[in-house]
């Protein structure tokens, strides 16, 4: 009897650019699991309900970026603790009671850190505001920030980030980043392509390390402005590739292959 084809996508809009195709399908060649297929789908927040309410019982799960990472908590059936506090997951899983959310990405920022030598952080600054920034706030947490300065272009879009820190016991202030001095030794920018020249322009420092999770173009008007000036730089690569090993593991059960799909990821 053939096997039933399983089937996983990554979904959001833009996605043509998303290398999570090339990770989950390294990880399903290297688990032997040839009936398991992974897609890009071209999607928007206001597709999402009809998308999934459409699929067979084949899809087993999804990775979620933008702009459907606060859509996919409102449509799933279970959210867990951590998607419900950040008020956005990044991953979807088929249960026997319909789709479960979760947030890979706090995992994501926090190995990428730890990798770059961040064991332990008392003050650090995120910025950007958006779903990625939250998920920072609470990887910085769990390595010990007990303050966060929220670097934003306007601050009153800071809320969501402060809300978090706040329900994390972490003390925090907004900066406005016309200007702003970023003192702190751990940084995390989840600014977006088009605002690359605003943080590319802060007086950044030796010693410092900046996590930028864009990785595509590669380096980043920001990643070569620290690297001048002696700080240490991390890709937004290593977020993608240890959020993505721990969407393998929800989705197919299985441990995910981590060298397999390194090697998929060094050889692009």
């Amino acid at each position: 009897m053939a096997e039933r084809q399983q089937r996983a996508a990554v979904l959001g809009r833009p996605v043509t650019h998303s290398l999570s195709p090339l990770l989950h399908r390294a990880a399903y060649a290297a688990l032997g699991l040839t009936d398991w297929s992974y897609d890009a789908l071209d999607v928007g927040p206001a597709d999402l309900p009809v998308l999934l309410a459409g699929l067979g019982e084949e899809w087993r799960g999804f990775s979620v970026t933008m702009p459907c990472k606060q859509a996919a908590v409102e449509v799933a059936d279970a959210v867990e603790p951590l998607p419900r506090l950040l008020g956005a997951a990044n991953t979807l899983v088929r249960t026997a009671d319909g789709w479960r959310a979760e947030n890979t990405d706090v995992t994501g920022v926090g190995m990428a850190l730890q990798l770059a030598g961040v064991g332990h952080v008392g003050h650090a600054a995120i910025l950007g505001a958006g779903g990625t920034a939250a998920a920072a706030a609470v990887a910085l947490a769990s390595l010990g920030a007990q303050q966060v300065d929220v670097v934003v272009r306007e601050p009153a879009r800071a809320g969501e980030v402060l809300r978090v820190l706040d329900a994390l016991g972490v003390d925090a202030r907004v900066l406005p980043l016309a200007g702003a001095e970023v003192g702190a030794p751990v940084v995390v920018s989840t600014v977006p392509v088009g605002g690359q020249p605003a943080v590319a322009g802060v007086a950044w420092r030796a010693g410092q390390t900046v996590l930028d999770v864009l990785y595509a173009p590669w380096p980043t008007p920001l990643a070569e402005r620290v690297t001048a000036a002696g700080g240490t730089v991390v890709s937004g690569l290593e977020v993608l590739f240890w959020q993505a090993t721990v969407q393998v593991e929800l989705m197919t059960g299985q441990p995910a292959p981590i060298g397999p799909m390194r090697a998929a990821l060094d050889a692009r």
